[in-house]
């Protein structure tokens, strides 16, 4: 077996206990409050990841990317739910998936994308929607009591679409601070989702499904009444963006980036290494939090963190690493040719920058196995 310190660097690597371990919390969490999990596979983009969820079976998924739909209904995936507003020129892309058996779920906000699911237009009935509903202002979405519901619902079913419930997403709880802001975030995206749901019903439509869902807000929901379904992703991997939150803790997280020093600026206090933004990605998300992780935490190749050494800077290939400002803990004496691990901010960001997962076990350097990542739209 290969490795770590043979593999060619950078690369990104996955401790799968850690990523067990993740998915059974999350599992537990919901089947105490006696609700399915729809899972969003939109951060692994793994085939291989997935079957983890679901006991080794296909079991219903979100997807972000219609290309996710293709791959996972090529692996015997039947359930699937298209988690982004739907643009008509897919709409083909959608049926053919449909004519090969795959019940795949569309989602909209607008009288103009429920007119052209029409019978007519896309040469097959009912197609499945759901509505999107705005329940914090992060991004799509009509709101709850919006008289908009009521038109795009009935536009649907003259149509001849299917309406099959309404979506929400607490967007804006991943700058929730504090537990009772996250427990909120939560009940107010339940509190959304049901009020839209109740007005469809009161107005004659059938609303089996009523999917809610962010890594946030499914750890932090108290009570889920009215809710069929919930869908989170990240949990998955976690990262410093939800450990920065409080929903999970830097031991949680399952996935980071191996890179080499390929050079030392002691004039700066730099340690330079060969895994600039093409490796992790330029996303900062910490920035807004109290704790700035900049572009990442270091750790050893065994996972041992440095003390306050954070990957500081990056340009397209290289890292800079430094000690955190306002710290004096001393430069860590890292070698050239030595490997360190970098633990991302945002762990979607971070996996999209590569094309497989190198596989470990707690402890080893050992990789166990390969898991591909879909890519593509």
């Amino acid at each position: 077996m290969t490795n770590l310190k043979d593999v060619e660097t950078p690369f990104l690597t996955v401790d799968r206990s850690v990523v067990q371990a993740n998915i059974g919390r999350l599992r537990a969490r919901l089947d105490g409050l006696g609700v399915g999990l729809r899972p969003h596979v939109k951060t692994a983009k793994s085939v291989e990841v997935a079957r983890l969820l679901h006991n080794g079976t296909p079991g219903p998924i979100t997807v972000s990317t219609l290309a996710e739909a293709e791959a996972f209904a090529d692996a015997g995936y039947r359930d699937i739910l298209y988690a982004v507003g739907i643009a008509p020129h897919k709409l083909a892309r959608v049926v053919a998936l449909r004519q090969r058996g795959v019940d795949l779920i569309v989602l909209l906000d607008s009288v103009e994308q429920a007119a052209a699911l029409a019978v007519d237009r896309t040469g097959m009935a009912g197609i499945p929607a759901l509505i999107e509903v705005d329940c914090d202002g992060h991004r799509g979405g009509v709101a709850p009591n919006d008289p908009i519901l009521l038109t795009i619902g009935q536009t649907l079913r003259d149509g001849g679409a299917d309406l099959r419930g309404v979506l929400t997403h607490a967007g804006e709880s991943y700058f929730a601070d504090g537990d009772d802001a996250l427990r909120a975030a939560a009940e107010n995206e339940r509190r959304c989702a049901v009020l839209a749901a109740e007005t469809l019903r009161a107005a004659g439509h059938e609303v089996p499904v009523v999917s809610v869902g962010s890594t946030p807000t499914a750890h932090f929901a108290t009570d889920l009444t009215g809710v069929s379904e919930v869908r989170a992703g990240n949990f998955v991997f976690f990262d410093l963006v939800m450990a920065g939150i409080g929903v999970c803790t830097v031991d949680d997280l399952a996935m980071s980036v191996v890179t080499t020093v390929i050079g030392r600026r002691p004039d700066k206090g730099w340690i330079l290494t060969d895994g600039g933004w093409m490796a992790t990605s330029r996303d900062r998300g910490t920035a807004r939090q109290r704790v700035d992780q900049a572009y990442g935490l270091v750790a050893d190749l065994d996972g041992a963190l440095y003390n306050d050494l954070l990957m500081s800077d990056a340009s397209q290939e290289h890292g800079i690493l430094s000690i955190r400002p306002g710290s004096t803990a001393p430069v860590p004496d890292i070698p050239i040719g030595a490997r360190v691990r970098i633990l991302p901010n945002h762990a979607c960001a971070t996996a999209a920058q590569h094309d497989r997962y190198h596989v470990i076990e707690p402890g080893s350097r050992t990789v166990q196995d390969i898991w591909t990542r879909i890519t593509g739209w």
